[in-house]
């Protein structure tokens, strides 16, 4: 009786939460160890199934890069990082694209619907979603020196078009995006995943933006565990980067959060996806977790 109590509990206070977010758009980017463990797998898979089925909007983007690694390794193809960037030759863009809009999205589309939910796989190529442009990229040299560099089929976002996965949402399925997009030419772009569900978030007018990592959030002092910072406001993330808070990876998290927030979208989260039903933490408990980036 105690637990079914407690679960009881839980509901209600999941209740005003349920009132606040119904109807609502929340972008969810899928990435890091949450794709690769197969019990949190299952949990974000519940999780996002769950928040249709109570009448909230989930939108997955996901990523894919250790699968494209591992691809390219099997191919004896070797993977080569400028400025943090994969360089994509067309050899390369092809097992990109095979991998992430071939084989990640359409495991993701299955687990959904294995699972009782209803999703549909989307790739930038689908209703012309995520049209792109080369992104030029800096280097340094030997002597210090930048200079911008072309690294092959790498984009930026130059627009959305959100009509496809409005469409999808209208009759009653979950989109799935790929971060492919494409050029005016037809050419295929290998895109960050956050930054495009920073886009898709702002083109959706997203009332959340959630992006999964491999830690907790951001710290003030990461030898400290203690110093998790909870709020992030817009203004503090250029001090935060040059002092080195905000660094490697995490820095394109927090431009994509700063960038959406300043399109519209209403609160962005970086959540630790190690955490078992971390989504259902952050939006229908009061306690929440991980880092919120707000105006």
């Amino acid at each position: 009786m105690k637990d079914a109590v407690e679960k009881a509990g839980i509901l209600i206070e999941a209740l005003p939460y349920i009132r606040k977010f119904y109807g609502k758009t929340v972008v969810i980017k899928y990435g890091g160890h949450a794709m690769v463990n197969d019990d949190l797998k299952q949990a974000v898979i519940k999780d996002v199934i769950l928040m249709k089925l109570i009448g909230i909007n989930p939108v997955i983007v996901h990523g894919g890069g250790p699968e494209i690694t591992d691809m390219l390794k099997r191919l004896n193809i070797p993977s080569v990082f400028v400025g943090g960037c994969r360089v994509t030759d067309p050899a390369t863009m092809e097992i990109v694209e095979m991998v992430l809009v071939g084989k990640i999205n359409k495991e993701i589309v299955a687990l959904i619907n294995r699972h009782g939910g209803k999703a549909v796989g989307l790739s930038g190529k689908d209703g012309n979603l995520i049209q792109a442009v080369k992104k030029m990229v800096k280097s340094v040299d030997g002597d210090g020196l930048e200079s911008l560099q072309d690294i092959g089929f790498v984009g930026d976002v130059k627009n959305i078009n959100p009509e496809i996965i409005q469409t999808v949402i209208g009759e009653g399925y979950i989109p799935v995006v790929a971060p492919v997009g494409v050029s005016e030419e037809g050419e295929s772009y290998n895109i960050n995943a956050d930054y495009v569900a920073g886009e898709i978030a702002a083109s959706l007018n997203a009332d959340k933006l959630i992006l999964l990592t491999d830690v907790e959030g951001i710290f003030e002092d990461y030898s400290n565990k203690d110093s998790l910072i909870s709020e992030l406001k817009i203004g503090e993330v250029e001090e935060k980067i040059v002092r080195g808070v905000i660094s490697g990876g995490m820095i394109p998290k927090v431009e994509c959060c700063v960038q959406a927030l300043r399109s519209g979208v209403a609160t962005t989260h970086i959540l630790d996806g190690r955490v078992p039903h971390s989504i259902l933490l952050e939006v229908f408990t009061d306690r929440g977790i991980g880092t919120m980036v707000v105006k």
